[in-house]
């Protein structure tokens, strides 16, 4: 049986910090994104008018959509499981009669909430640069909230492992950022030549960024069959690797 009070209350704490810092929170992204148009869209859509038949500057919205969830999403859980565990409060959560799923719905469900925030004003300011549709509105909001429930997951685990601030952004920044911008981003595996669009398929961004942008466009890559089992498959593997980390104990006790 599922305590919703101690989880609501783990929920209500996380987001209160997100409330604490609003205007860095969303004016950092909301502006990254602007620059992204500018840059992108206006020089390079000059000269590249259409994407499969989608104006350039709406052909990277999903992309950098996916690429704020990623690194919000990771960011906001890896850094809300490291703070307990910086300040000792951590033991606080361990002995208090909260389970394993009312902890993760908390720091997950606060991580993708504050996600899928930002993803809307995303959208919101990229109308503002170009015209773009949703061809499958119910698909793209329950892919947007699965990618940022993995990647809530995936930050969780982070904040687990990291034993300072360095390692909490090594992964988002060294790993995740290069792997979405050589994912689709800003282009089609298409147009890349031989044999390097073959080398792009292992890149597993590359089938999120697909994904999202089927739901926009109904064109892709890759299947969206394939994107979105990749998906749960992933989401799978971090529920995992979080069970075992709370039967054993790793991290949070050190």
């Amino acid at each position: 049986m599922i305590n919703w009070r101690s989880t609501l209350a783990i929920y209500r704490n996380e987001l209160s910090r997100f409330r604490r810092t609003v205007f860095g929170s969303i004016v950092s992204p909301v502006l990254t994104t602007s620059l992204y148009f500018i840059v992108f869209g206006a020089a390079i859509g000059g000269r590249i008018s259409e994407v499969g038949g989608v104006d350039y500057g709406a052909f990277i919205v999903p992309g950098l959509l996916m690429l704020t969830l990623l690194s919000e999403s990771t960011s906001n859980a890896s850094f809300g499981i490291y703070m307990p565990k910086f300040t000792g409060s951590i033991y606080e959560l361990l002995s208090a009669p909260v389970g394993v799923v009312e902890t993760l719905l908390g720091f997950v469900g606060a991580a993708a909430t504050k996600s899928l925030i930002l993803a809307a004003i995303i959208l919101v300011t990229a109308m503002l640069f170009v015209d773009y549709s949703i061809a499958h509105p119910l698909f793209a909001l329950v892919y947007i909230m699965l990618v940022a429930a993995s990647f809530s997951l995936l930050g969780f685990i982070l904040g687990v492992w990291a034993e300072g601030f360095e390692k909490l952004q090594m992964v988002p920044l060294l790993i995740l950022t290069p792997l979405t911008f050589l994912g689709g981003t800003f282009y089609s595996i298409d147009m890349l030549p031989s044999p390097w669009d073959k080398i792009a398929l292992a890149n597993p961004i590359v089938y999120l960024v697909s994904g999202l942008r089927w739901t926009f466009y109904g064109e892709s890559d890759v299947s969206i069959g394939i994107s979105f089992g990749l998906t749960l498959g992933f989401l799978a593997v971090c529920v995992a690797i979080i069970a075992v980390i709370f039967r054993t104990g790793w991290r949070l006790r050190t």
